[in-house]
């Protein structure tokens, strides 16, 4: 099973973890793989911007309904930060029509303590009621409210449940945490055609872990007719939201000409990206085309700082050991300034 799939299984497995307690391809450098846990974020002066929650936490809700030609006052005031305001606003739409979007928004509101109180038990009412009124927002929120037993115990059965339905409902984070655990085979039976199926919802809905771990599956054959192409043009997408998975196996298929036309120039593009958004992985192999000018201009400086980069974050490399113990001590010893700042933060996080 090669690296993808591993990774996948990895996030799958750590959801089966946490309701197991209800109960109780050839690359630049050759031998790397793509990591199984998340990498390292980038030394803080030169941080990407923040990326959007992980598929398992609750997001703000959709706009609540409003009526042709009306302007949506409680969702424009909770994008605004005026939640006090978001909160009289829908509380007016509920009492006028029972609107289940309005709903949503008061069970956010509850969840985060945003202009009220946080309540779990209160927030889980609403999101409740909502749910019930088929609400798919709903549905996922009070799903993880039932994974994490905020707002009354946990309860594995209805949050399977309850994501099943949202997922039905073309809810892109639900069908991929379902897609995980049909993936993983422990809640469900292994299926791989049935994870394949709900990643599908998900990558048509733009989420980019959906997209990375159909576009592993096509890659594999494994669920779905083995493809190439459509792994590729999957992986392509999902690296648009610095999907640092997808952008590695992005960059192996230029590199390679796997599904796409060969292009190592753009290859390199693409690895210098994730490597500054601090996949050791991507780091190495921008340190060797950097070092034996493949689709990059040659550069022993550069390639040198990004080697140490790499190897501090795990990913070492002994042919590039002999590439640096082969330069001029000035240029190394520039090259340990250039990476010092990642070499610091690499170690303080560690500590």
């Amino acid at each position: 099973m090669i690296a993808g799939t591993t990774r996948a299984l990895a996030l799958a497995s750590a959801l089966s973890l946490a309701l197991s307690a209800f109960a109780a391809a050839q690359s630049p450098p050759p031998t790397a793989k793509p990591p199984t846990k998340p990498v390292q974020s980038q030394p803080p002066a030169s941080a990407p911007a923040k990326k959007p929650p992980p598929a398992t936490a609750p997001t703000a809700p959709p706009p609540a309904a409003a009526t042709p030609n009306e302007p949506d006052l409680a969702f424009g005031a909770f994008q605004r930060g005026y939640y006090k305001t978001a909160f009289e606003e829908a509380t007016k739409r509920i009492s006028g029509g029972g609107d289940p979007k309005a709903m949503t928004l008061l069970g956010e509101l509850y969840a985060n303590g945003y202009g009220v109180p946080n309540d779990d038990n209160k927030a889980a009412e609403w999101y409740k009621r909502a749910a019930d009124r088929g609400d798919r927002e709903a549905m996922f929120a009070l799903a993880m409210f039932r994974l994490g037993g905020r707002g009354g115990p946990r309860d594995r059965d209805d949050m399977i449940r309850l994501l099943t339905a949202a997922a039905k409902l073309g809810h892109a984070a639900a069908a991929y945490d379902l897609g995980l655990l049909y993936l993983q085979g422990q809640q469900f039976s292994q299926d791989f055609h049935k994870a394949a199926e709900l990643f599908q919802i998900g990558a048509r809905a733009g989420n980019p872990e959906a997209q990375f771990a159909l576009g592993t599956l096509y890659k594999e054959g494994r669920g779905v007719s083995k493809n190439e192409v459509e792994a590729t043009k999957l992986f392509a997408a999902a690296s648009l939201s610095d999907n640092t998975d997808a952008l590695i196996e992005f960059g192996i298929a230029l590199f390679n000409g796997t599904g796409i036309t060969k292009n190592e120039a753009a290859a390199g593009i693409v690895f210098r990206r994730a490597a500054r958004l601090g996949s050791p992985i991507a780091q190495n192999r921008l340190a060797r085309m950097l070092a034996f000018g493949r689709g990059l201009p040659a550069d022993a400086l550069q390639a040198t700082k990004w080697h140490l980069i790499a190897k501090a974050g795990g990913d070492g490399d002994p042919m590039l050991d002999e590439f640096i113990a082969k330069q001029k001590p000035e240029l190394r010893a520039a090259a340990e300034k250039a990476a010092k700042p990642w070499l610091d933060f690499i170690e303080k996080s560690r500590s």
